[in-house]
Formats: structure tokens, sequence, C-alpha cells
């Protein structure tokens, strides 16, 4: 029987790597005057800032004011930034270290165990096995599954889901009152907010980014915006997490205990562009391993986006229009549209 050392557990990243770096110096996949992948990585300087911070208590615990005042500085940041940190959001310590004990645990198995094994649903990925071009391809894998399918398999993960699902509604119903000042803000008699969201719809995703010995000219997780209304992030103090803040990539400084915010594709269309879904990416580390989990609030694929008010930018569109449109344009252009798709004058043919 092998000793532990001798079996793999990393996806095999750096075979992809390989391929595609022979492609790219083959000159095939039109990359080959393309510039430097290590630039494209990079983007040169990039300035560590500390994302806005919110005091999620004022809103669950506070008087009229504070709720007012924590509402009104969640909107700014969306609108500002497309991302904000929470504090005192109701996500103990304890759960979030059992959470990551339990992730660390998923991700030591071999390989071939997570790959072939059907754990956690056969819900298990790794980078992009059909990546054409390096700048296509994320050093990392994933464990990404139904909130409601995690009842059975692994109790203490579906904890972790409840909770940051509460953490999720909560700040959607909030920044929804605040675009259109219906009682949408947590109230007995709001509507729920999003429509279509539930057990069945939205997604735990958990993420490793394994040490990359290319990390110079390599992708942790390629840029993108989200496609759902928002997520919710927790990561490790590893670092790496970068997005797009005045045409510039920013680096996320890392707070302990707090968590991330960040909006999706589907609430900027509802919000009719007021609140912004931003590019982010993942900066490959070449020394260490990252760790993170996400949970991402979706509708129902039959669930119509809708808007705050008219007159909309956007034409009517269900999340499943939405999310065949992005499969298709990733299939045939390498990369994601999304929104201006779906514009009531689209500038894209």
């Amino acid at each position: 029987m092998p000793a532990f050392a001798d079996i793999a557990i990393d996806p095999p990243l750096a075979d992809s790597y390989r391929a595609l770096a022979l492609l790219r110096r083959n000159g095939d996949g039109g990359i080959a005057t393309a510039a430097p992948l290590s630039e494209i990585i990079s983007s040169g300087a990039v300035l560590e800032r500390d994302l806005p911070m919110v005091d999620l208590e004022r809103l669950t615990s506070g008087g009229a004011g504070e709720r007012k005042a924590c509402a009104g500085a969640m909107a700014r940041a969306a609108s500002e930034w497309g991302f904000f940190q929470l504090t005192n959001h109701g996500v103990s310590r304890e759960l979030m270290e059992e959470m990551r004990r339990e992730q660390a645990r998923l991700f030591r198995l071999p390989f071939e165990t997570k790959e072939k094994a059907g754990l956690l649903n056969g819900s298990y990925r790794w980078g992009n096995p059909t990546a054409t071009s390096l700048r296509h391809l994320s050093w990392s894998e994933a464990f990404h599954h139904l909130r409601g399918g995690l009842r059975l398999r692994r109790p203490h993960l579906l904890k972790v889901a409840e909770a940051m699902s509460r953490v999720a509604n909560t700040v959607a119903a909030a920044l929804a009152e605040e675009l259109t000042g219906r009682g949408a803000g947590g109230g007995a008699s709001a509507p729920w907010f999003p429509a279509g969201c539930d057990e069945t719809t939205c997604f735990l995703r958990l993420n490793r980014y394994p040490a990359c010995p290319f990390a110079a000219d390599t992708f942790g997780l390629v840029p993108h915006t989200d496609s759902d209304f928002l997520t919710v992030l927790c990561q490790d103090q590893v670092g790496g997490l970068h997005l797009m803040k005045d045409s510039r990539w920013v680096a996320v400084r890392p707070r302990p205990d707090a968590l991330i915010v960040n909006i999706g594709d589907l609430f900027q269309a509802w919000s009719n562009n007021r609140y912004k879904s931003v590019e982010h990416k993942v900066v490959a580390n070449a020394k260490t391993d990252r760790l993170s989990v996400a949970y991402f609030l979706c509708p129902s694929y039959d669930s119509l986006v809708g808007t705050c008010g008219e007159p909309s930018p956007y034409r009517a569109f269900t999340f499943g229009e939405y999310r065949k449109k992005v499969q298709e344009d990733v299939t045939t252009t390498g990369k994601k549209i999304g929104l201006p798709n779906f514009l009531k004058h689209s500038p894209v043919q």
C-alpha cells in the first residue's frame, strides 16, 4: 500500500499548464501575438485596499436610525465598489473554523477519490479542462453543491450554508429596500427577495487554490463576474482576491472573521445598474494553499430577474436564459459577455 505522501491529492493542473504553454509557444489558438501572459496576470503594481466595512448587527438588532444607516452604507458600497465586508454577521468563529477543518479533510483526499467517488453528489470540479489558452486556466479545485443536497451528506456544511444563506437574504432584502422604499428589509410582512431563491437553487462552493509553481503567469481563478444575485464569501488569511476598481486591479486585504459580499449580474440588472457586478479574480500563490467558501444566491431557472422600476435598460429575461447565453458565449468565444446581451438596445451581435 503506498504511503500517503505518494498519493496525489492535487488535480493534474501542471499537466494542463504545460499543454497550454506548448500551444502558446507553437502559436496555436490565435494567441501567439498576445501580450506576455505574466503581464496579463500581474497587471503591474497592485495596491492592497480595505473593502468598505459594515457592521451587520446594526441592521439586525439596531434601532430604526441604525438600520437605515447600515442599509445605506451597504447600498453605497454596492454602488461604488460592488463589494463590501461584514462584521457581526451571525456566522460564529467556531462554525467557520469547523468548516475549514472539514474543507481541509475533503481536499486532502486523493485526487482520484475526489474525481470519481461521487463525493457531495459528484460536485467536484478542477481547473478548466476545456481551456484552450493559459488565460482561461484556473489553478484551483472546488466542490460546488446545492444547499439542500447537503442535508444528508454533510450536516456540518449544511449549517454553514444555512448561516451564510441568512446573511445573503438579509443583505439582499436591505439592498432592495434601499431602491424601492418598500418593506424588503426583513420585517414579518416583507416580501421575499429575491423571488425564487431557496435551498434547491442556491449553492455552496468550497474552493482550494493549491500552491502553484507557475504563479507568475497563472490565475488561481480567471477574471469574471458572478452570474447570481449576490455572493457571500468566507476566505482565509492568505489573500489573493483582486477586484477591478476605477479601471485598475486592487488586492483585497483579508480581515479575520469578516465575510465578503459581492454583487452579482442579476442584482445589477434588477437595480438598473445602480449596484455593480464587478470583475474579480484570484491570483495564484507560489508558496501556500488558499481556502475559501462561497455562497451563491441564485433563483430558479424559470424565475424572471425583474427590475426595481421602469424604465429599465434591460429586456425581461429569466435566470435560465441568462445562464444558457453565458454558456453559449463561453463555448463559442472563450469568454463570458453577460449583461450586454440583455440590454433593450444591445450592442452585442
